[in-house]
């Protein structure tokens, strides 16, 4: 699978990107046949706390799964995207094998 990483309104750093890539890759555990992902990191200013924003996008055959995340660290919001993917992918798997 291949992962795409984009940071808007700041620049991420290696340990980050490498995060992003490691967990992403445990998605496969789920469902093998995951095309792309593509993770958006956003910075959001409301009022004095900055919350970081995860978006993940899982491009499956046919369809695609998206979910977000929003914590105080990229880490946190990216494991509760992932979480909410997890679930999707269960969803999705099983509505393929009852189609057969």
């Amino acid at each position: 699978m291949k992962v795409y990483t984009e940071a808007i309104q700041f620049r991420a750093d290696a340990k980050l990107i490498t995060f992003i890539e490691q967990r992403m890759q445990k998605m496969d555990q789920f469902f093998d046949q995951i095309l792309q992902a593509k993770v958006v990191l956003k910075l959001e200013n409301s009022g004095q706390v900055k919350d970081k924003i995860t978006e993940v996008r899982l491009h499956v055959p046919g369809d695609t799964l998206i979910a977000k995340g929003n914590r105080k660290t990229f880490e946190a919001s990216l494991n509760d995207a992932v979480d909410s993917l997890q679930r999707q992918l269960t969803r999705y798997k099983e509505k393929i094998r009852d189609h057969k």
